[in-house]
Order: C-alpha cells, then structure tokens, then sequence
C-alpha cells in the first residue's frame, strides 16, 4: 500500500508543480480565443470553465485509464511509480501544449498544426495515422461498454449471436451520430454533467473501498522494480502500450483541440486540459490497484479478463447497488470518449478537404461515410475469432504513435518561440522508442527479436531527435527572415 501512497503524492503535488511550470513556459494571456472570435454556434461555442474541463475529462477517459491499468498491473508495483511520473511530465504536458497551440492557432485540428510546424510531408504520415486512430477509438468504444453494458448490467452473453447484443450495439451507434452531427452545446454539453457525476462516484467509491476493504498491495522495494510480466512481456515497450490512456495518450491531443475551440480564456487552459490528464491518472491508479487487490485475494487471477475483473472490483468494494453504479460509471467513461473521437473525425476531415460545417449536409455527408466505416470494423470485430484483440493492438499501437507526432509538433513550437522545448522532445523520444520496438516485435507487426528491435528502436529515436531539432532550427531561421 506505500507504493501506491507515494505514487498518489508524485501524482498529486508532481502535477501541480509541474503544471504550473508547464502554464510559466507557455505564457496564456487575455487575448481573445477562438470560442469568442470565431463563434459559430456549431464547434466554436464559447462554455463554462467547469463545464470545459468536465466535458474534456470525458472526452480522454474512456476504458483506457482501466482496462489498461488492470493489465499493466501484472507488471507489479512498479505500475505505481511510473503511471504518476509519465502522467505528470509526459501524458498532462502533451494534453495542454496542444490544446493551447490549437487555441493560438484558431482552434486548429491537429492535423492543421501538424503540417505548420512540423511541414508538408509529415502531414499525409500524420492524417493516415489520426483517421486510422479515430476510427478505431470510435469503434473500441462502442464494443466495451456494449459488452459491460450486456455482460454486467443485463447478465446475458456477449456472443454475436445473441440479438442484445446488436440492439445494444445500435443504442450507441446511435447516440454517436446525434453526437456527432449536432451543435457541441446541445447534445454533449447538456448530458456530461449527468455523466460526470457518475464517473466521480464510481472512481470515489473504488478508492475508498481500496482503504475500507484493505485491500493487500505489494510494495516495489519486496516485488523487485524488473516488471516482470507472468507471460514474460517486456516491461519496455509492452506496459507502455498497455497503459496509453492511463500515462500518455495521442487521442488526447485530438480532444484538446476540439475544446480549445469553446473555452473562453487561455487561463483556463491548465484546468481544463492539464489538470483533467492528472485526473485520469488518479483513475489509472485507483483501478491499477483494485486490480492487484482482488488477484492478491484470489478473487480474480492472470487470466480473468478485464471487464470480468471490472464486475469483481465493483461488487467486492461497492455492494451490489454501489457496483452496479460504478459499472454504469465505467460504461458511461468509453461512450463519452468515442462520441467526440468521431465528432472530431468530422472535423479534421472537414478541415483537410475544406468542407464548410455551419451546413448540417455538409456534416450528414462526412458523417455518413465515417459510421459506415465504423459499422465495418465493428462486423469484422464481432464476427472474427480473435477479431477484437486485432483490433485493439492496432489501435493501442496507432494510438502512441500520433502521440509521438504530437511531441514532434510540440517541440518545434517551443523552439520557435523559445520555450524550454526539452519539456517536450525527451518524451517525444521516449515514446518513439516505445512504438518502434514494440512493432518491430510483436507479432502483428515485424516480429523481429527483441535484440534487433532494440536496436533499429534505438537508431529511429536517434534519427527522430534529429529530425525533429533541425526542423525547429529551421523554423526559427524562417520565422527571423
């Protein structure tokens, strides 16, 4: 239980150090934003700072901060000490610096920002990836909390088969293009408050269960810091992939920048998007150990699935009542995310082809072209042996990998306006690193030993550093001529 103690203090006082540190290099001031300049009514709609940051929270916590964590836990404690150290100077810095650079650059989509920054031939790569990203979050999001949904709140089976399951799966589809069609402000702004408080509850009631119950959780100084995994994964780069949500997001960037076209003042920013990181962190954590806590029991052991573990933790700590409100908690947290991963879909898209989106045709045909996609995948998810778990590898790999363009993006941006842009490049590295020889490794990608994907890793990070100063220099040089 220490372990976990002293990651809640790293997390905890670390984010609020570091956030400001964060706000101190960016330099917000009263300059009009893009919510009040650019006003709409649709996607540019000035709201609430409470309202922002809530809404912000939703849109980055979907099942990641807990299916994940529940998976990295079996890397032992050390879980505890590197999600708090990643959320604080990695996944809560990536979250603010883009969406304060969307707001200094009109609320721009990340696909925008990065072909300004970081140029014309990394803006395909990047468009490739973030489409490829979006998809596969909107997808994920309605296959797990679907699946909650028919598993833990209605007892049924989950196979395709069973016509629930297809009538579930339409409820939130549904819900998705409403979401996604309507202006920011009808729909998504009058229902997160609701779904908020759930979210808050069910996180609230785990963590003072964990006390309540004491639940056992192993300490790193008795475990060893190796993370050792019981199937023998590398704790670098596999944890890291695992635990995206929970540490280090490139979704995030995405929804950072869709508010960053309603919060009203750039001083609201490390509130709205710093802060909400380190929320989900905590998230991360409380789940990680609730986790350790029911295998230590015996309540649940390696090969329980994470959403079977997700019923366990609620039902032991919570109560029958308590349990079923903080599963309905966990099943709002995914629909809360991919409803704006695919509003966010219609936007970049929107925004690479030039469509005008004040026009509700112009939005019904992007819009129809992204659910069909996503009504595919899901088919091929559901109907497939094994389809799901392709899924969610590509998606958890594609998912890091727009996060390194965005450190990229980050970096150059700080370089030119001569901000310690180290904050932003380590990282950046880091991260490129992880995906590197995680795909160079695992079976869905190159399948290489991990001797020789160490090594290519190594020499991509190298040369991505590189590439990524020399592009900074450059837009310096361009900026003083």
């Amino acid at each position: 239980m220490t372990t976990f103690i002293i990651g809640l203090v790293v997390l905890l006082i670390g984010g609020a150090l570091y956030g400001r540190l964060c706000e101190k290099a960016f330099r917000p001031d009263s300059r009009e934003t893009p919510a009040v300049r650019l006003n709409d009514g649709i996607d540019f709609v000035p709201m609430k700072k409470w309202k922002n940051a809530l809404i912000e929270l939703l849109n980055i916590a979907g099942t990641g901060p807990i299916l994940g964590p529940i998976q990295g836990i079996l890397f032992g404690p050390i879980a505890f000490v590197t999600i708090p150290v990643g959320c604080v100077i990695g996944g809560a810095l990536h979250d603010y610096m883009c969406g304060m650079i969307s707001v200094r650059n009109d609320g721009a989509q990340m696909p925008s920002l990065i072909r300004k920054y970081l140029g014309k031939y990394a803006y395909p790569l990047y468009n490739v990836f973030v489409c490829l990203t979006m998809l596969l979050v909107g997808t994920v999001f309605i296959y797990t909390p679907g699946d909650l949904f028919i598993t833990q709140i209605l007892g049924t089976d989950n196979g395709a088969a069973n016509p629930v399951v297809w009538i579930v799966y339409g409820a939130i589809f549904a819900y998705y293009i409403i979401a996604t069609l309507f202006p920011i402000d009808k729909i998504i702004g009058k229902i997160y408050p609701f779904f908020g408080a759930l979210l808050v509850l069910s996180a609230v009631g785990v963590f003072v269960g964990l006390f309540v119950k004491g639940y056992p959780l192993d300490n790193i100084w008795t475990t060893g810091v190796a993370g050792i995994h019981p199937e023998g994964f590398h704790f670098i780069p596999v944890f890291f992939v695992t635990v995206a949500c929970g540490i280090v997001s490139g979704f995030h960037s995405t929804q950072s920048t869709l508010i960053s076209r309603t919060i009203s003042s750039e001083k609201e920013g490390r509130a709205t998007f710093y802060n909400m990181m380190i929320v989900e962190g905590l998230i991360a954590m409380i789940w990680a150990a609730a986790a350790m806590g029911v295998m230590k029991l015996g309540l649940a052991d390696a090969q329980t699935s994470p959403t079977d573990i997700v019923g366990v933790v609620a039902n032991n700590l919570l109560g029958s009542v308590g349990g079923m409100i903080a599963v309905i908690g966990i099943i709002v947290l995914p629909i809360t995310s991919g409803d704006t991963a695919l509003r966010s879909l219609r936007l970049i898209i929107a925004e690479a082809a030039k469509i005008d989106q004040s026009k509700k045709v112009n939005r019904l045909g992007i819009s129809i072209i992204i659910f069909a996609v996503v009504a595919v995948i899901l088919l091929f998810a559901k109907l497939n042996a094994g389809g799901f778990n392709v899924l969610w590898r590509y998606f958890a790999w594609a998912n890091q990998t727009i996060a390194v363009f965005a450190f990229a993006m980050i970096t150059v941006y700080m370089m030119r306006h001569k901000q310690p842009f180290i904050m932003a490049l380590i990282p950046g590295m880091f991260y490129m690193f992880v995906i590197s020889s995680f795909i160079l490794n695992a079976a869905i990608g190159f399948n290489l030993p991990w001797s020789v994907s160490y090594t290519i890793a190594g020499i991509l990070t190298a040369a991505y550093a590189a590439a990524i100063i020399r592009c900074g220099v450059s837009s310096k040089t361009q900026l003083q001529k």
